[in-house]
């Protein structure tokens, strides 16, 4: 199954968010779409996390993110923080400050998340696995295979379902993380399911 969006700019898809930086208590979790112009598409920055037991989204795809804080002074800064733990970018290294985008619920989790948005700049570093025991790998997904839907058989809130999903080279995205990409890039609503976010704190664990 096939959709489409109109192509627009990094700074295009961007300019439709205001820079806001709620409080803690508006969520318990903040991710990051980090954007750039590719070769033909703008692309956004994921991650595959790494295969280890505690981690109920072991070895999925999933955006840059992770628990708020209490050093946090508002989501913005989880946001941040998490970039930069988990892909060694900071903001020095974004075109401009994070955009608000939403507060999504995360149904498996039992979470609240909020989703930002920046540009990658122009003179940065590279973003690559700064935490080997959560990243395994950072890729880059252009908007248009958001367009193919396959269906993939993965575990759910409803059992294990053949779910709808992206499949780009040898990366499936799919669940909350494709949900909120469709939903930034502005593609047709489907069924997402339980996907893959990121593992619960251990308990007195730094987060």
């Amino acid at each position: 199954m096939t959709a489409s969006v109109t192509p627009r700019s990094v700074e295009a898809w961007l300019s439709r968010f205001p820079i806001e930086s709620p409080p803690v208590s508006s969520a318990g979790a903040a991710v990051t779409l980090v954007l750039r112009a590719g070769g033909e598409d703008t692309e956004t920055l994921l991650i595959e996390r790494t295969v280890r037991s505690t981690d109920p989204a072991s070895g999925q795809v999933a955006l840059p993110g992770g628990h708020v804080d209490d050093r946090d002074g508002n989501l913005a800064d989880t946001a941040a923080r998490e970039l930069e733990e988990e892909v060694g970018l900071t903001l020095a290294d974004l075109e401009g400050p994070l955009r608000f985008v939403a507060v999504e619920q995360a149904t498996r989790f039992r979470l609240k998340v909020g989703t930002f948005a920046a540009a990658l700049g122009a003179a940065n570093r590279a973003p690559y696995a700064h935490s080997a025991e959560e990243v395994a790998h950072v890729f880059w997904l252009p908007v248009r295979a958001l367009a193919t839907t396959r269906l993939v058989h993965r575990e759910t809130v409803r059992g294990e379902l053949a779910v709808p999903a992206t499949v780009f080279e040898r990366h499936v995205v799919w669940g909350f993380t494709r949900r909120v990409l469709r939903e930034f890039f502005e593609f047709p609503d489907e069924d997402e399911l339980g996907g893959p976010m990121f593992p619960p704190p251990a308990p007195g664990a730094p987060r």
